[in-house]
C-alpha cells in the first residue's frame, strides 16, 4: 500500500511537471491611489502637494511562466520610484511567491501627477505614501500569479512619429545661457526650440515606434498587453495617471468591453529628451496640441491597428537576467560644496524656492551619497521577443542603441525600471550642458553612466538569448554602392551611435576622428538613396569638428562630396562657418582650400572659398537653413570646380598646390579651429583625384531618391 501511494505520488508529480511545462500568463491591476490627502507630488522643481484625484493611479502587472522560470513585470503610475523601495517590495514578494527577486521588473510610467515616493529636486518623498506604495507593490507582484492560464504571445509595432518629438535643442554659441551655478555652460536645453532664432536644431534622434507585446489565452481571449512608447509624459492636473493610464483604460474598453480581466499597460520608453510637441513644425506650443483625452485615444487607435497584423505563439522557454553595478555621482568640488553650504545656511529650515537653492541642496546630498547601485535587466519571451531595462531617464538614442544591438528580432526598452536615478545623457551631451546634465539626484550619475548602462543592457540580452549582439542599423542604399564604385580614398557615412571614430566604409580603412562636441544618429538626407528600408543617419556638429589624415596625399588634386544642413538662424551667423578645410592643424588659412558659409547684411547665405593669401571667392548663394544640400568640390591643378545640389558646375582659378598640400582634412570647421560649422553633415567622401563632370553628375543623381 505504501509502495502504491509512493508510485501514485510520483506519477502525480510527473503529471504536474508536465502540465506546468506549458507557457502560462496572468495579469492584474492594483490600485495605488493614496488614501491620505493632500499628498506630495514630484516632477517639478519645487515642493508641491495635491489634494484632488482626477484619475486613479495603478500598478498594472503581467506574469509569465514556462514551468521552470516565472517572471513578473509591474508598471506603476509614478514619476519615479527609488531602488531601495523597489528592492524592499521585491524581497517581500519573492519570499511569499517563491521566485527570486531577480525575476521581477518594476518600472514607473513617469506621470508628473502622481504621489512622491522618492526625493527629487525640491520635493521629498511623501512620508505616508511611501510605505503604502511598498505594500501595494507586493500585492501587485503576487496578484497576476493567482490566475495563470495557458497563453500565447505576439509582437506588434507601428510608427507614431507625429506623437513624439525632440524637446532638447542645441543653442547657438552666440546665445549661450547660464546654469544654476552662474556659469555660461548651457548650449542645449529642454524646450529651447521654442525660439528658432537661438537654436541650431534638435540634439538627437527620436524613437517613433509604438511597440506592443500582446498576451492572450490559447483560445484567443485577451489576458494582457504591454505597450511601450518614447514620449516623456503629456501633463495633467490633480492626481492623474496621465496618458499612460488613459491609454490603458481606453484599450481595455475596446478589447475587453465585458470587463473579464484583460489588463493593458503603457510602459515608458527611452524619452529623457522627448516630448509631444514638435518644435521643428512650430515653435509655439499649443498650435498643434491635442487634449490629453484625444492624444490617448489616438494612441489606442494606433495600438488597435498594430494588433491587426500580430501572429501568436506559445514560447517554449523564457529567461531573465540582471546585473547590479555601482556608479559614482558627479559630486561637487570643494569650491562648489562651500558655495552650496553657504546658500543652504541662508535657507535654514524653510523649503528651497529658487533654482540656485534647489541645486545647492542637491550638491550637499550628492556629496553625502558619493555613489549608488543601479539595476539593469534583460528578459526573453520565446525566441523572438526581448525586453531590456534602464534605471534612468535615458535619451531616445540610448533605446535605439540597445534595440539595434539586441540579438532578438523584436526588443522593447523600458526605462525608469528598478530605480529612478534621473537623466543619463550620453557623454557628448554633457558637454552641451542644460537641465538634464546639472548634477542633482535627478541627473547626478557619472558622465560615463550612459555607455555603461547601455552596454550592460545589451550584455543582459546576449545572456538571456545566448546569442551575440546584432547590428540592426539601416542597410546601405544604392547611392552608397555608387559612391564606393567611384573608389574614394575614404567614405564616412556618419551613422555612428557615438564617437570618437567615424568608420570608413571604403576598403582603405581611413577612419576619421570626431572631436567631443558632436551629436549622433540624427536624420540625414534621402533615406531611399542612402538607407535601404530605414532612416539615413547623420551627425550634428555643435562646436567641434571631424578630421582625418591621408598619408601620402600631398598632391593638389582632390574631390570632396558631402551633404550639409545649416542650423544657424538668419542674422546670427558671425563671420564664416567652415564646412571643409584642408590644412595643417592650427595653421592659418593662407594656403590649402577652405569652404565655408557666409551671410551678407540681408541674411542671404552663400558658399565661399579661401586659399592662398586668404583670397576669398564666392561659390554659390541661396543656401537655405534646415534643408539638406549636396556639395561637390573638385580641385584640379590650379582650378577649383564645384557643384551644388546637382546644378551645373562652375570653376575659378586658384594657386596650384601640387606637391605641397597638407594631408589633413577637417570637416565641420577650419584647420585653425575657429568659425566651426553649426549643423549636420553626412555622407562625406574624399577622392585623391579630380572627378570628371560625368562622374559628378552621376554622383549627384544617384544621391537623390
Amino acid at each position: 500500500m505504501r509502495w502504491k501511494t509512493s508510485l501514485l505520488t510520483l506519477v502525480g508529480l510527473s503529471l504536474s511537471v508536465s502540465l506546468q511545462a506549458e507557457f502560462t500568463a496572468g495579469s492584474a491591476i492594483t490600485d495605488v491611489t493614496p488614501k491620505q490627502l493632500p499628498v506630495l507630488v514630484n516632477g517639478g522643481m519645487t515642493s508641491r502637494s495635491i489634494d484632488k484625484i482626477k484619475t486613479p493611479v495603478s500598478a498594472r502587472s503581467l506574469a509569465f511562466s514556462d514551468g521552470k522560470e516565472t517572471l513578473v513585470i509591474v508598471v506603476v503610475d509614478s514619476c519615479m520610484i527609488g531602488r531601495e523601495l523597489i528592492d524592499t517590495a521585491k524581497d517581500l514578494a519573492a519570499e511569499k511567491a517563491g521566485i527570486p527577486r531577480e525575476r521581477i521588473l518594476i518600472s514607473a510610467t513617469h506621470t508628473h501627477t502622481a504621489p512622491s515616493s522618492m526625493g527629487c529636486l525640491g520635493t521629498d518623498p511623501d512620508p505616508a505614501y511611501s510605505p503604502f506604495l511598498t505594500k501595494k507593490l507586493v500585492e501587485a507582484i503576487l496578484a497576476p500569479l493567482q490566475d495563470m492560464r495557458p497563453a500565447q504571445i505576439g509582437w506588434g509595432e507601428i510608427d507614431a512619429a507625429d506623437y513624439t518629438a525632440l524637446r532638447r535643442w542645441v543653442i547657438h554659441p552666440k546665445h549661450i545661457k547660464e546654469d544654476p551655478f552662474g556659469n555660461p555652460t548651457v548650449r542645449a536645453n529642454m524646450h529651447a526650440g521654442a525660439n528658432w532664432d537661438h537654436v541650431t536644431g534638435p540634439s538627437g534622434p527620436e524613437d517613433p515606434m509604438l511597440s506592443l507585446i500582446s498576451v492572450q489565452t490559447t483560445d484567443g481571449e485577451p489576458i494582457g498587453l504591454l505597450a511601450n512608447f518614447s514620449m516623456h509624459y503629456f501633463g495633467d492636473k490633480d492626481i492623474s495617471a496621465d496618458y499612460f493610464g488613459l491609454f490603458a483604460n481606453g484599450l481595455q474598453d475596446k478589447l475587453d468591453p465585458d470587463k473579464s480581466g484583460f489588463v493593458a499597460i503603457m510602459s515608458h520608453g527611452c524619452s529623457g529628451d522627448i516630448w509631444r510637441h514638435d518644435y521643428e513644425k512650430t515653435p509655439k506650443r499649443g498650435e498643434d496640441a491635442l487634449t490629453i483625452e484625444q492624444y490617448s485615444q489616438d494612441m489606442v487607435d494606433f495600438a488597435l491597428k498594430a494588433l491587426e497584423g500580430v501572429t501568436y505563439e506559445s514560447p517554449a522557454s523564457i529567461a531573465m537576467a540582471e546585473t547590479r553595478m555601482t556608479l559614482a555621482y558627479r559630486v561637487p568640488d570643494k569650491q562648489r560644496l562651500e558655495w552650496a553650504e553657504k546658500v543652504m545656511a541662508e535657507v535654514g529650515d524653510r523649503l528651497v524656492k529658487t533654482r540656485p537653492e534647489i541645486y545647492a541642496r542637491e550638491q550637499i546630498l550628492l556629496h553625502e551619497k558619493q555613489e549608488t547601485e543601479v539595476v539593469v535587466q534583460g528578459l526573453r519571451l520565446g525566441e523572438n521577443i526581448a525586453i531590456a531595462t534602464t534605471p534612468n531617464e535615458t535619451y531616445a538614442i540610448s533605446g535605439l542603441k540597445i534595440k539595434a544591438a539586441s540579438p532578438a528580432p523584436h526588443t522593447m526598452v523600458i526605462e525608469l525600471a528598478n530605480g529612478g536615478d534621473g537623466y543619463i545623457p550620453p557623454p557628448e551631451q554633457h558637454l552641451l550642458g542644460g537641465y538634464n546634465t546639472w548634477p542633482a539626484r535627478s541627473a547626478g550619475l557619472e558622465v560615463q553612466a550612459e555607455p555603461k548602462i547601455t552596454e550592460a543592457a545589451i550584455q543582459m540580452l546576449e545572456k538571456v538569448t545566448a546569442q551575440p549582439r546584432a547590428d540592426r542599423r539601416a542597410e546601405a542604399g544604392p547611392a552608397v554602392a555608387h559612391t564606393l564604385d567611384l573608389k574614394p580614398r575614404a567614405y564616412w557615412r556618419l551613422d555612428e551611435f557615438a564617437g570618437p571614430r567615424a568608420v570608413d566604409s571604403s576598403p582603405n580603412g581611413i577612419d576619421a576622428l570626431y572631436e567631443p562636441q558632436v551629436l549622433f544618429y540624427l536624420p540625414g538626407p534621402n533615406d531611399a538613396a542612402f538607407a535601404k528600408g530605414g532612416i539615413n543617419r547623420s551627425a550634428h556638429f555643435a562646436g567641434d569638428r571631424l578630421s582625418a589624415r591621408f598619408p601620402g596625399m600631398t598632391g593638389g588634386d582632390f574631390t570632396v562630396s558631402l551633404w550639409f544642413w545649416s542650423g544657424t538662424a538668419k542674422g546670427v551667423m558671425d563671420g564664416t562657418e567652415w564646412l571643409f578645410s584642408r590644412g595643417n592643424a592650427l595653421a592659418l588659412r593662407e594656403s590649402g582650400d577652405h569652404i565655408g558659409l557666409r551671410e551678407d547684411a540681408e541674411g542671404n547665405r552663400s558658399l565661399v572659398h579661401t586659399g592662398a593669401g586668404g583670397k576669398e571667392s564666392p561659390l554659390a548663394s541661396s543656401i537655405e537653413r534646415w534643408k539638406w544640400h549636396h556639395l561637390v568640390v573638385i580641385r584640379s591643378g590650379n582650378e577649383i570646380q564645384w557643384s551644388l545640389d546637382g546644378a551645373k558646375t562652375a570653376s575659378f582659378p586658384v594657386e596650384s598646390a601640387s606637391g605641397k598640400a597638407s594631408d589633413t582634412f577637417f570637416f565641420g570647421g577650419s584647420c585653425t579651429g575657429d568659425g566651426n560649422f553649426e549643423g549636420r553633415l553626412d555622407e562625406i567622401a574624399v577622392f585623391d583625384r579630380a572627378l570628371s563632370s560625368e562622374e559628378i553628375t552621376a554622383l549627384s543623381q544617384k544621391s537623390r531618391p
